[in-house]
């Protein structure tokens, strides 16, 4: 860290600042810029559930920025598959809480892919800096009359001289019946962090296609290409023995790479989204509380899992981030 009499302002090396977005279907939208003042920069995104749009280590861009860029939540089409039509992905898109995975009808009670959490906007937001400590705080309310009373406290934090972003969430049950709980971490790798050359290394134990397009290519489900047209979409199912999975991801050409790391018992899953596609050029890995078959097959399996009224469930994510491959090589 430079010595506090080189500089004037704090904003000079490091800090938040709050924008506002103008024009589009994201007009007025809420950001917090974040810089820890060693390379990390990241933009949460208020309005989308505190949700990680933008980040970039050392100068260097490390997310997907979907299509439809930045949309607000008055854009959201619920319906079947209508995220994707307000999908910004970004470094983090957040979803649950009542689905994760394919539209399904579950009862009485339709759920849209992906759940609709993403598009909540924030009830209360506001950032801290203690200590060297830069802090983002997050209130989002998931309740409908009738129907569930869930609210996710999310805290994003990272220090000075330190480039290791840490998400925390806490799931409350505010209401008074069972809840079905479901989440979802999608966290999506662009160029140029992303091309043919990525290094992919997962610490699971097995890996399971989703599908039979999946399965055609299941002994390379760790090699990026390039860009191809009409590319149809990848999933992978990532199972683990490790207490503490990781994924991470190296590019030499970007001089850049990163690792996450997770709790299995809050996430016994990861799903790798691998999408190859000419602009449609993604790389997902995705922390999950389960597969992504919708939540209709996992009762019926007796999968889905609930939260209780009154209490709290604990869910988080580390990202730490390399600028040297043998620091990444080792990391674990």
């Amino acid at each position: 860290m430079v010595h506090r009499s080189y500089y004037g302002h704090d904003t000079q090396f490091y800090g938040v600042e709050e924008h506002r977005l103008v024009g589009g279907r994201g007009d007025g939208m809420r950001l917090f810029q974040v810089r820890n003042g060693s390379g990390l920069e990241f933009t949460v995104s208020a309005d989308r559930a505190a949700d990680i749009s933008r980040i970039s280590y050392k100068g260097v861009n490390l997310n997907y920025m979907g299509s439809a860029g930045y949309v607000a939540p008055a854009y959201y089409d619920e319906p079947g598959f209508g995220f994707l039509k307000s999908f910004t992905c970004g470094f983090l898109t957040t979803c649950g809480l009542q689905n994760i995975g394919i539209p399904v009808q579950d009862g009485d009670v339709s759920c849209p892919l992906h759940g609709t959490v993403s598009n909540l906007p924030a009830d209360r937001i506001y950032y801290t800096e203690e200590d060297g400590t830069i802090q983002i705080h997050a209130k989002i309310n998931d309740m409908e009359i009738f129907k569930q009373k869930l609210v996710l406290n999310r805290t994003i934090s990272c220090e000075h001289g330190k480039n290791i972003l840490k998400l925390s969430d806490a799931v409350t049950n505010e209401g008074s019946a069972d809840e079905p709980l479901l989440l979802l971490y999608h966290m999506n790798i662009g160029y140029p962090l992303l091309n043919e050359h990525t290094k992919l290394a997962v610490s699971s134990e097995r890996v399971l296609p989703r599908d039979d397009e999946a399965a055609k290519d299941l002994d390379t489900w760790d090699k990026m290409l390039s860009p191809v047209p009409n590319f149809q979409e990848q999933c992978y199912y990532h199972e683990f023995e490790s207490s503490s999975p990781c994924a991470k991801v190296w590019n030499s050409d970007a001089g850049v790479g990163l690792a996450i790391r997770w709790d299995k018992t809050q996430f016994p899953y990861m799903t790798e989204w691998k999408m190859m596609g000419e602009r449609d050029y993604v790389l997902g890995l995705e922390p999950c509380t389960n597969k992504l078959e919708g939540r209709a097959k996992l009762r019926k399996e007796g999968a889905l899992q609930f939260v209780k009224p009154g209490e709290v469930r604990q869910f988080g994510v580390e990202i730490e981030f390399f600028d040297q491959e043998g620091l990444w090589e080792a990391a674990r």
